[in-house]
């Protein structure tokens, strides 16, 4: 409703209250008065414990009429049926909450469950969904799965301890095949078996690869489910980030399968395997399949009948992995011997930041060794902390490169004296350098888990750097494995605006011979960048970038030319194509018409600028190489046999050849 008061809202609620002859709520009454803003959704409408009956429900009506919610918790209210069909109506038909709570009411039967799949199948803004302990039948299942299959909007559907074994859950499953919203789906407390159920979840896997958690702990599914869940897995090429299969009576067997599935998981970051007899010959199993996998940053193993010997197989892959950030190992039999072998294993991976170990040393023949323990326990704390102050500062240095990428205005002003202009190119050289080296680090830091991890999609091409760059180049940075000395430097640097101002001002100097006279001064190529600029020459250029407005090149310097002669030849005859240098051991070639012109729209052509992914096709881009000669007179054919860039930027390369 318009423009309603707490006032209104209060009397109308208690008016209603008295005609349906029905209590009023206190806890109710007291969440009313406190109601704050009440134009966008009040954070909760809390009702947990009351016992709502059908009158109770009607009610609320008064409320669910002028104000919406974005938590409605209706947990353990004794709903039955007519009690639960009204509410789900009147939530469908006001869009009253976003999260709903309906667990722990046993008895809401099939009209109820009816009511609220109607609801889940009308409401676009219920994303939440959790009816723990709320069991879902037989004769119920058929409509919440048709209202799953069905697009929802739901997210996150908690179904923990609702009877599901068997029917239900081959129902649930089959709909869920078609679902691409739901994103986490718990399962926890079913009993599901290690056959025919486990056999549908592995089922879902192989269609379904928008969920993303999938919660079954406590549940029966064996090494056979494990074999059927495996097997979905196996057809996934992104999709499940989570898998809890806590307490599920797996062992050594289970592990192979899971061993032989994980090198082919590029998404799986979490998986938990606590409270499974699994022990040291399961570990072992699983051991290869680990440091194949190149996706698992965390890794659950508290209570899984581990000795020394299996720490000692953890340990090889804690010390191969260059990505995991935590590990459980609580309630197992690890002694000295095994805490050895994780201190070893920490001092060379970097990448670790808790791992998880009873705080008391255990039981050894020898009493020294206790002291032992407690001083490897305090190594392997030290080691993580480590890790976790190397991983702070990476954060940092990637927080300073996004601020750099994204500053809103670049100008290039003309140096006054020829040292400090000499200082400022090293400089500028040195951070472009450092830059692209943090871009190469998220690449890692993405691995550790400290940016989202990288897709080969290109939705979620951007999540490796967040920066919201001007070109994808910096994006694609992080994605490259190539030697950095080849990669070329982003446009945001100063050096990269410097290489595209050098081609501009080349484009344009057929207009403007005296400042090219002045470059032919200069005595050698290092110190002409300082001695060429004058104000004659200082020109502006609007250059549009993609995604934010325009940004201000200020072309202030000429590389060195050729002599005179030269030059005067080539403005006597500007249509010859291919005017040569008087001297052929100068540094910089000689500047040539079929240099690509300015666009209309003043955008810095490719060539200068370097490409944009998404700008042309790829085509277009390597004739555009081959055509274009590099800044310093090399032919686009030697590119690959360039050395490291230097820190004056001259062995920078201007075609998108050396960046593909």
């Amino acid at each position: 409703a318009q423009n309603v008061t707490v006032d209104e809202i209060m009397t109308a609620y208690k008016q209603a209250c008295q005609k349906l002859n029905c209590k009023q709520i206190p806890k109710l009454l007291k969440q009313i008065q406190e109601f704050k803003d009440l134009a966008p959704r009040i954070d909760c409408l809390d009702l947990k414990g009351e016992k709502l009956d059908y009158k109770a429900c009607e009610a609320l009506e008064e409320i669910f009429k002028r104000v919406q919610f974005k938590i409605v918790d209706l947990e353990q209210t004794s709903l039955d049926e007519d009690g639960a069909s009204a509410l789900f109506d009147m939530i469908e038909y006001y869009e009253s909450a976003t999260h709903l709570n309906i667990s722990f009411n046993k008895h809401i039967g099939t009209r109820g469950w009816q009511a609220a799949a109607h609801m889940m199948r009308k409401t676009n803004c219920l994303q939440y969904l959790d009816a723990r302990n709320t069991p879902l039948l037989d004769h119920s299942a058929p409509f919440v799965a048709r209202a799953l299959r069905i697009s929802s909007s739901l997210v996150v559907l908690h179904l923990e301890n609702a009877s599901l074994s068997g029917r239900p859950l081959m129902l649930l499953a089959t709909a869920l095949k078609m679902n691409m919203n739901l994103r986490e789906l718990y399962l926890a407390d079913n009993k599901l078996n290690g056959l025919q159920d486990s056999a549908q979840l592995g089922n879902l896997l192989k269609f379904n690869c928008y969920i993303q958690i999938l919660d079954l702990r406590n549940n029966h599914i064996l090494d056979s489910g494990l074999a059927y869940i495996c097997e979905g897995l196996n057809e996934q090429r992104k999709g499940l980030v989570t898998l809890v299969l806590w307490n599920n009576q797996l062992t050594h067997t289970g592990m192979a399968y899971l061993g032989m599935t994980l090198p082919h998981t590029q998404s799986l970051e979490t998986l938990n395997l606590g409270h499974n007899p699994i022990g040291n010959e399961g570990i072992r199993n699983l051991k290869n399949g680990l440091i194949g996998n190149r996706s698992v940053l965390r890794l659950g193993l508290a209570s899984t009948k581990l000795t020394c010997e299996g720490a000692v197989a953890v340990a090889e892959f804690i010390a191969e992995s260059p990505r995991l950030l935590r590990l459980d190992l609580r309630e197992n039999e690890i002694k000295t011997g095994g805490l050895m072998a994780l201190s070893l294993a920490l001092k060379v991976n970097h990448s670790l930041l808790r791992l998880d170990l009873d705080r008391e040393p255990k039981k050894e023949s020898v009493k020294s060794f206790i002291e032992t323990q407690k001083a490897l326990l305090a190594e392997i704390q030290n080691g993580c902390k480590r890790n976790f102050i190397l991983a702070k500062e990476k954060e940092e240095k990637e927080q300073k490169l996004q601020q750099s990428a994204s500053m809103p205005e670049i100008t290039v002003t003309e140096p006054l004296e020829e040292g400090p202009a000499e200082d400022s190119e090293d400089g500028s050289a040195t951070s472009a350098l450092e830059e692209g080296e943090e871009a190469g680090e998220t690449l890692t830091a993405s691995e550790n888990g400290d940016a989202e991890p990288a897709e080969d999609d290109d939705d979620n091409r951007g999540n490796v750097t967040d920066s919201d760059s001007d070109t994808d180049e910096e994006a694609d940075a992080g994605l490259e494995t190539k030697d950095l000395s080849e990669r070329p430097k982003s446009p945001d640097s100063a050096d990269g605006a410097a290489t595209s101002q050098l081609l501009l001002s080349l484009e344009k100097a057929k207009d403007r011979p005296p400042p090219l006279r002045i470059a032919e001064e200069s005595p050698s190529p290092a110190t002409s960048p300082a001695s060429a600029p004058s104000q004659g020459n200082e020109r502006r250029i609007s250059v549009s970038s993609p995604g934010r407005g325009h940004k201000i090149f200020v072309v202030t310097r000429v590389e060195t030319l050729p002599d005179r002669a030269a030059e005067a030849t080539r403005l006597r005859e500007d249509t010859d194509a291919t005017s040569k240098p008087a001297e052929p051991q100068s540094p910089a070639p000689s500047p040539k018409p079929e240099l690509p012109a300015p666009q209309a729209n003043g955008a810095v052509p490719e060539s200068a600028a370097g490409s944009d992914p998404k700008r042309g096709d790829p085509n277009d881009c390597e004739s555009a190489a081959r055509d274009t000669p590099l800044p310093n007179g090399l032919k686009t054919d030697f590119v690959r046999a360039l050395p490291e860039a230097s820190s004056d930027g001259d062995g920078k390369t201007g075609s998108c050849a050396a960046e593909h």
